[in-house]
């Protein structure tokens, strides 16, 4: 007997789906794109270099959900701008740096700081912040302006357009973590090279 199973369905990553949807309900449309690592064009396209480009800690949702942290940082009107208005070519525009303390302290109200921590190299300020998201952080500069920006733009993120959106996919992913976390103990990868834990294991003060 011949038969051709039909495909009727693509499995997706649990997390993928929260975040692609967030990103669809917020105006976003996401598409891979090898020659880039992350970048939006001002109409609503963000585009994300392709997973074998990307560190093993990558993740689709921390990409979309760090890029939601620059447009909440930066402004609703950013939406329109490309790079949500940041020059790429110049020198570390200081509203990076508010916008890892903006994602810091939302990462705090559920314990998702290290799980939905930045990948790339400015992680080395978000490992420095303490605590309090908005504490001091000693020999950085431009820390005058970067936390009441911050703060700012904390209380933006709690209001329209994102706030109830984004806080649905926050506690989304807390909820998938909680859900993982009594398997941890005993996983394996199936790739016998592979020694890294899983990421579902990232405590908020790991």
């Amino acid at each position: 007997m011949d038969y051709v199973r039909p495909i009727q369905s693509r499995y997706v990553d649990p997390l993928e789906v929260v975040w692609l949807a967030t990103a669809r309900r917020l105006g976003l449309h996401i598409r891979r794109n090898p020659a880039i690592f992350s970048a939006t064009d001002g109409t609503g396209l963000l585009e994300l270099g392709p997973r074998d480009t990307l560190d093993p800690d990558d993740t689709l949702a921390q990409m979309v959900y760090h890029e939601l942290c620059h447009w909440i940082t930066n402004g609703v009107d950013t939406f329109h701008e490309r790079d949500w208005g940041f020059a790429l070519d110049s020198e570390l525009d200081w509203r990076e740096h508010a916008c890892l303390r903006l994602q810091a302290a939302l990462n705090d109200e559920h314990g998702l700081r290290e799980m939905l921590a930045p990948t790339s190299g400015f992680r080395a300020y978000y490992d420095a912040l303490p605590a309090d998201a908005f504490g001091a952080v000693e020999g950085w500069p431009h820390e005058d302006l970067i936390v009441p920006f911050a703060r700012e733009a904390f209380a933006r993120a709690h209001g329209q357009p994102w706030g109830d959106t984004l806080q649905a996919a926050l506690r989304a992913t807390a909820a998938l973590q909680g859900a993982v976390a009594p398997f941890l103990g005993d996983y394996a990868s199936e790739r016998g090279d592979d020694t890294l834990p899983s990421l579902w294991g990232r405590s908020p003060s790991a």
